[in-house]
């Protein structure tokens, strides 16, 4: 017997197959479970030198926004598939993230596809549960800064550098002079500021689930999902379908939240990004950039 001021699944049967509108008027009746999915995938960050775009709070806004919109929803899912990138973008996403969470009291749920990584597990931490698949690539907590030096270059081509600062540390790690110790250890403390913010925030979220030393876990290394278990930096193993079936029951849904096109856009198929020939030396050397991000992980 049905519980009183609940249909069940057989009270809705003969609603569902009336023709057309069945399946609408019967999910009103008795609504099935509902997840919104927000897919944080790509490189972090407004975009790097050639970059035009990336995961920003900017462009994610209205779409975490909208997750957190149904007051019905059982919870809202991450899927997480990043190599990393900008620790300041990746901290705006995870607190708006964290703030509509509690704000909603709706649990969060992060599924980590191909990597969590650097600013992708940045990312994952704003969940209250972290899944990946076994052969995810998961952690990388630490901090990097590459670029290359051209003195000897610019000297054999007899090029000369003409740099004019007010200001003593407006140049410093200036590619086309010397290397200064002084610039290099003032990189460093930002390095090692930074990166304290991204163990604080590891260790806030994760707390006693970590079951390793902070030199192990905090040393830039990463690891497969099924490692990463083991080191208490996600829960499980699964992905989303199976693990939000288990969870919600067998008929939750779960729709994918996107950003709202405008008019002219839906009419036409645009999107935001430069198109056209005039775009093509900015799309390759984003694709190199953004396989450099991708190189690090070994994918």
């Amino acid at each position: 017997m049905a519980k009183a001021g609940r249909k069940s699944k057989n009270d809705t049967i003969w609603v569902a197959k009336i023709p057309f509108i069945g399946n609408r008027l019967a999910n009103r009746i008795a609504p099935k479970p509902v997840v919104p999915v927000l897919k944080l995938a790509g490189v972090i960050g407004e975009g790097g030198r050639f970059r035009q775009g990336g995961l920003s709070l900017g462009d994610l806004a209205e779409s975490i926004d909208r997750a957190f919109e149904n007051d019905k929803a059982e919870a809202v899912a991450l899927i997480v598939n990043s190599p990393g990138g900008s620790p300041v973008q990746s901290d705006l996403i995870a607190k708006r993230i964290r703030l509509l969470a509690a704000e909603k009291e709706k649990p969060v749920i992060a599924f980590c596809e191909d990597a969590a990584a650097s600013g992708g597990y940045w990312l994952a931490c704003a969940a209250d549960e972290i899944y990946a698949a076994d052969a995810s690539v998961v952690g990388s907590i630490g901090v990097i800064s590459a670029g290359f030096g051209f003195t000897d270059l610019i000297e054999k081509i007899g090029v000369q550098r003409r740099v004019y600062t007010a200001g003593d540390s407006k140049s410093q790690l200036d590619p086309f002079q010397p290397e200064n110790e002084g610039d290099i250890r003032r990189l460093k403390a930002l390095q090692k500021n930074i990166h304290g913010q991204f163990t604080g925030w590891v260790k806030e979220r994760r707390g006693e689930r970590l079951k390793a030393s902070d030199k192990k876990l905090f040393s830039g290394e990463f690891w497969t999902g099924q490692q990463a278990l083991e080191l208490g930096l996600v829960d499980g193993l699964g992905e989303i379908r199976t693990i939000c079936r288990e969870k919600f029951g067998e008929e939750v849904q779960l729709p994918l939240v996107t950003p709202r096109k405008s008019w002219i856009q839906k009419r036409l198929g645009l999107d935001s990004r430069r198109s056209g020939l005039d775009g093509v030396p900015d799309a390759l050397l984003a694709a190199a950039e953004h396989r450099a991000w991708w190189g690090r992980l070994g994918l």
